[in-house]
């Protein structure tokens, strides 16, 4: 399914869906539902330390039988018991019970302390030392994103960001600077439309596009994410949903299709 590899600036690629352990909370049920997604073809695991499921999230890659360079694994430096960087990677990689993470995430600019500088080079001596192929950043504005590349050795990865339809207007100066950059965006809970906030205009073109494609709501708005070039973080229970959502990067938008989205986005 053309979930294609996106290519990163780094010389690594990023599996352009992933599969987002932000809600799940953790124990067996939360090892249960990353499994599923696993079983189904999702081949990367979106966690962080925050979520408090790294362990679980590992159980699971292991439990999945795929070989270690078949999965992707993101997970977050989120500041963690007061915890500094380079003691939060030991812990997340002791966690997932693995040698390296495919890619480390400062979790929010508010974390990166003293500075972003400061804080941004202990990320690239995590790189050099091979405990993560890549590393980005979460949440960060183009003013952040600036801030970090005046002092940058080595550049961000990628900029994982809240995008939907109703924040893309906001949003849209933030995905052209980090193209212009050469920093991929990652888009997290991209289905609020639908989840959070049902009868707002977005539902009018989003509906009708469904319906002309014989397609589902939640896999119109996966298919604008993968449009606007960002890697879709998504999250389910149901088995059925999560191969819909694998399904949805068949879907053909038009210009006109993902011209209606944005404008009832910003109505």
């Amino acid at each position: 399914m053309p979930w294609d590899p996106i290519q990163l600036n780094d010389g690594h690629v990023i599996p352009s869906i992933a599969f987002g352990t932000w809600t799940l909370g953790n124990g067996q049920g939360s090892i249960d539902q990353i499994e599923q997604a696993i079983s189904v073809g999702f081949d990367h695991v979106d966690t962080a330390q925050m979520y408090r499921n790294e362990e679980e999230a590992g159980k699971a890659v292991q439990e999945s039988g795929l070989a270690r360079k078949d999965i992707f694994i993101t997970t977050k430096y989120s500041g963690l018991n007061g915890l500094d960087i380079e003691t939060s990677i030991q812990n997340s990689l002791k966690n997932l019970g693995v040698e390296y993470v495919d890619l480390y995430l400062i979790h929010h600019p508010r974390l990166a302390q003293p500075n972003i500088p400061t804080a941004w080079a202990k990320m690239e001596a995590i790189k050099r030392a091979g405990l993560a192929k890549s590393i980005g950043v979460s949440n960060f504005g183009v003013d952040d994103l600036e801030v970090l590349l005046a002092s940058a050795k080595i550049k961000p990865a990628a900029n994982q960001i809240l995008l939907h339809p109703y924040v893309y207007a906001r949003q849209a100066p933030l995905l052209a600077y980090a193209a212009s950059q050469g920093i991929v965006s990652e888009a997290y809970s991209s289905l609020i439309p639908i989840t959070h906030q049902p009868g707002g205009p977005v539902d009018k073109p989003v509906n009708e596009i469904a319906q002309r494609l014989n397609a589902t709501a939640d896999q119109v708005l996966l298919a604008w994410v993968k449009a606007k070039g960002a890697v879709a973080v998504t999250t389910s229970s149901k088995k059925f949903r999560l191969e819909g959502y694998l399904r949805a990067a068949d879907l053909q938008l038009t210009p006109a299709d993902i011209a209606a989205i944005d404008l009832a986005g910003r109505a």
